[in-house]
C-alpha cells in the first residue's frame, strides 16, 4: 500500500527515508494558527488530525496517510514558529538557561477504512549558552522563523551548542520513529488495506 507523508518538513522526510520507506509528499496546507490549545500535547494532536482531515478530502484511493505536528516548549510555554528574528533570538537565549521539549504528535490513517491511530512523543534538549554573536549569525544564515521555537536541529551551528538529548533524535526532527512504526503496525493490523 502506498504511503503519503502529509508534510513539507525536511526533518520528517529525512526520518521516513532513514526508515527505508517509499513515500510521496502531499502538504496539507492548513492554517495552523486557527487551531489553539494551551496544552502542547492536545495542540499538536489537534493540528495533526486537522492535516489528516484536510488531506482525506483530496485523496481518493487507498493509501496510508501519515500526518504530524511539532511544537517546542520551554520554561512552561509553547514556542511555535517565531514571528520575527528578534523573537527567535529571544528563544535561543532562553534555551541556554532552560531545557526545551519537542512535542510531536503523529496520526496514521488508512484512507480505505478511515481507521486512525495517533500518539504523542516528547524529547528534551539541553543547550549550552549560545553567545550573542552566534545567535546573530544563526539568525542571518538560516530561515529561523520557519522552525517551531526557532529550533533548527538540522542547522550545524545550532546543533554544535546542544549539550544532550533525552529521547529519540527522530522525535526532535518532528517524526518520532518508534511511535510512527507502532502506529503503522496498529493500522495495518486493524483491517483491510
Amino acid at each position: 500500500m502506498r504511503i503519503i507523508l502529509g508534510s513539507q518538513s525536511k526533518g520528517r522526510r529525512e526520518v521516513m527515508e532513514r526508515m527505508g520507506m517509499a513515500f510521496e509528499v502531499m502538504p496539507a496546507d492548513i492554517d495552523e494558527k486557527l487551531i489553539r490549545n494551551n496544552d502542547p500535547v492536545e495542540l499538536t494532536r489537534a493540528i495533526a488530525h486537522a492535516k489528516a482531515d484536510a488531506l482525506l478530502s483530496r485523496i481518493h484511493e487507498s493509501v496510508i496517510l501519515i500526518t504530524a505536528d511539532t511544537v517546542v516548549t520551554c520554561n512552561g510555554k509553547i514556542r511555535e514558529k517565531a514571528a520575527t528574528a528578534e523573537e527567535a533570538g529571544d528563544f535561543l537565549r532562553e534555551y541556554g538557561t532552560h531545557s526545551l521539549q519537542t512535542v510531536s504528535a503523529v496520526v496514521v490513517t488508512n484512507t480505505h477504512t478511515r481507521a486512525q491511530k495517533d500518539g504523542v512523543d516528547i524529547a528534551t534538549v539541553w543547550f549550552r549558552p549560545i553567545p550573542e554573536e552566534v545567535i546573530a549569525q544563526m539568525i542571518r544564515r538560516s530561515d529561523i522563523c520557519s522552525f517551531a521555537g526557532g529550533f533548527a536541529y538540522q542547522d550545524p551551528l545550532q546543533k554544535s551548542f546542544i549539550d544532550r538529548i533525552k529521547g529519540e533524535e527522530e522525535s526532535v526532527l518532528g517524526l518520532p520513529k518508534q511511535l510512527t512504526l507502532n502506529l503503522l503496525k496498529k493500522i495495518l493490523a486493524s483491517g483491510i488495506t
